[in-house]
């Protein structure tokens, strides 16, 4: 696995709660290697849609971050766009959920999982 730097002017955390939540999904899939990779992508009613999975792999373009024991992957290019943000696990009457908290961000939608910069 690629060494994990902290350097980098950019940066995005994790809550504690999306860390733990994080810890579970990979012990379910058995893989200790897995990782949350987050990115950003074309499309969605705002513009942009967050994208939030498990993945075991590491691109060229990739930045690391560690946080609550678990390791954030973040593509260079949504970086730029993901810069100080924060990723949550909330669960509430309406069920559970990841979350991400973009100070980028302009507008979002409904659902939150879309976002105008």
């Amino acid at each position: 696995m690629a060494e994990v730097e902290h350097n980098y002017a950019a940066r995005v955390t994790v809550t504690e709660s999306a860390a733990e939540r994080v810890q579970t999904l990979i012990k379910m899939e058995g893989k200790p290697n897995m990782m949350l990779r987050l990115g950003v992508s074309g499309g969605g009613c705002s513009g942009f849609s967050y994208g939030i999975s498990l993945d075991d792999q590491v691109n060229d373009d990739d930045r690391l971050f560690n946080e609550y024991g678990i390791t954030v992957v973040v593509d260079q290019t949504s970086l730029d766009m993901l810069d100080g943000s924060v990723v949550d696990f909330v669960e509430d009457l309406s069920g559970s959920s990841f979350q991400v908290k973009n100070p980028n961000a302009t507008s979002t939608c409904g659902c939150g999982s879309s976002f105008s910069v």
